[in-house]
């Protein structure tokens, strides 16, 4: 399903600048056209609008430990791996914020601006805890929820969306909180949603019945853990492959908790659905 742009979009073409080390510019680094960084490891991704080699030439020169490796130009559909146009995910309608969205159906519609972060709602594991969310707002009453590594912050919508009236979404990475904050505000879910930046294990003793992690395996070995995990009366667990999930169904074997259902992308992707005894 498509309709048509009521606006442009503003991502139309990217800029990325690749670096080694940390980018720690400093709360004052705003330039024109600057989207935002991202760290992967001891390396980042600078994101801009426009071309600006020359600035971040001189920045890097200005702070230590980073060296410029590579730069890249492409589109913003190349980037995320698809066209980004409302697509409809089980009771919900996901739409960017350029498209006209149906202002009737207000509760099955979710407005999203992904920036350069991962998460639109077209990949598997997005899908399957979507629905895992639909199986557990069907299963209880859920007043309290958590979202870790929420990314753009779609499934902490899509809780909120269900009825939750307290959700609280926390992703390590600032771009990330700072798009999933954008969202909740294109939504109008401020009300609902608490968007936060910090590592996941720190929200785990947060109080909540359900918690949804769409994360790394090394992060969800760890969450899993944590004497907070038991305390949730439901959890969705995402982002495994096939190794991955594996060990954690083996550790989850190990805890009073029950895997009610699993969902499995073509031996790829694995999501485990479940609750605490």
């Amino acid at each position: 399903m498509t309709s048509a742009p009521v606006e442009a979009n503003p991502y139309q073409d990217l800029y990325i600048y690749y670096l080694s080390g940390r980018f720690r510019p400093g709360r004052g680094f705003e330039p024109d056209h600057y989207i935002g960084s991202w760290e992967e490891g001891e390396f980042s991704f600078l994101f801009f609008t426009r071309p600006n080699m020359a600035l971040v030439e001189a920045t890097v020169d200005r702070l230590a430990g980073l060296e410029l490796l590579d730069h890249y130009h492409m589109t913003y559909d190349q980037w995320q791996g698809s066209d980004i146009v409302p697509c409809r995910i089980g009771r919900f309608t996901i739409s960017p914020p350029w498209f006209a969205a149906d202002k009737n159906n207000a509760d099955t519609t979710i407005i999203l601006d992904p920036g350069v972060v991962f998460g639109t709602g077209t990949h598997p594991t997005t899908r399957d805890c979507l629905e895992a969310l639909q199986l557990a707002f069907e299963d209880l009453s859920i007043r309290r929820a958590l979202d870790l590594g929420t990314g753009t912050g779609l499934l902490a919508l899509a809780a909120a969306r269900m009825g939750c009236p307290k959700v609280l979404a926390a992703d390590l990475t600032l771009l990330a909180a700072r798009t999933a904050l954008r969202n909740v505000r294109l939504n109008r879910l401020s009300e609902r949603i608490l968007v936060a930046q910090g590592d996941a294990e720190k929200f785990m003793d947060f109080t909540s019945d359900l918690v949804v992690s769409n994360i790394h395996y090394d992060v969800m070995k760890n969450l899993i853990r944590t004497s907070g995990f038991l305390k949730k009366k439901r959890f969705i667990l995402s982002g495994l492959m096939r190794s991955e999930a594996a060990r954690i169904e083996s550790t989850l074997a190990e805890l009073p908790v029950e895997i009610i259902r699993r969902w499995d992308q073509n031996g790829i992707w694995h999501t485990f659905y479940g609750a605490s005894h």
